[in-house]
């Protein structure tokens, strides 16, 4: 069992609220930016997170949205795609994690899902020496626009194989990024990786990104093997 820590997270305008997973000893920490309409509580990141906290990772989720501003999107469905907001957000938390005590000396790497991607390459643009690596699941990196070509943080863009139309869009989007990259397609998988062994897959991917790049060394002991049962 993982245990969450909540924290509030104290931004120039708006507080947010957080779940942090910090494992002993981490060196890194993977801030979250979720999806269309999710948030924190997502079951796909939050996999994904206790993952990585096995690998040694930190992970940092939280609201890109304040309550209000959910509710009005749950109606609208406008500030899902407001990446320029989303993205300066992203960039408040980075911030934030700078300024705090505990997680100030880690090193820094996002995971980007479904629209939160778009936000996760602009923040990496805008801090190009904080963001140490990045990785999408499911993203629309193409909504970066022309933050993509100042991207300096390795990327891994990671795509379900029957989720054509953002196969696509992450091709345009490679073609932007002028960082160390690479597009990972994981057969039989649609949009939320919801077919057996598919999430495990991206979960994997990631830490191994992680891992490379963020250079936390794998606990003694954690098999990353996606083939090797959970627990």
């Amino acid at each position: 069992m993982i245990e969450t820590r909540s924290r509030q997270l104290d931004l120039e305008v708006v507080a947010l609220t957080a779940d942090l997973y910090l494992p002993l000893n981490a060196r890194a920490l993977v801030i979250f930016a979720h999806g269309s309409g999710s948030g924190r509580s997502s079951p796909r990141n939050q996999y994904v997170a206790q993952s990585l906290v096995k690998r040694g990772l930190g992970s940092l989720l939280f609201d890109l949205l304040t309550e209000p501003e959910q509710r009005l999107d749950n109606f609208t469905r406008s500030l899902r795609f407001d990446i320029a907001l989303l993205g300066r957000r992203l960039v408040e938390v980075i911030d934030w994690v700078g300024r705090d005590v505990e997680l100030q000396s880690l090193r820094i790497g996002l995971f980007g899902a479904s629209t939160g991607a778009g936000a996760a390459l602009v923040a990496a643009a805008e801090r190009p020496d904080v963001v140490a690596a990045v990785v999408s699941r499911g993203g629309r990196t193409d909504l970066a626009g022309g933050a993509l070509d100042r991207v300096r943080a390795p990327t891994l863009q990671i795509v379900g194989a029957l989720d054509p139309v953002v196969i696509n869009l992450n091709r345009q989007s490679s073609h932007a990024l002028r960082c160390v990259q690479h597009l990972e397609i994981v057969p039989g998988a649609t949009h939320l990786f919801e077919e057996p062994a598919t999430l495990e897959e991206v979960a994997r991917l990631a830490g191994d990104w992680f891992e490379k790049y963020l250079h936390v060394p794998t606990p003694e002991g954690v098999c990353t093997d996606p083939h090797t049962p959970n627990g």
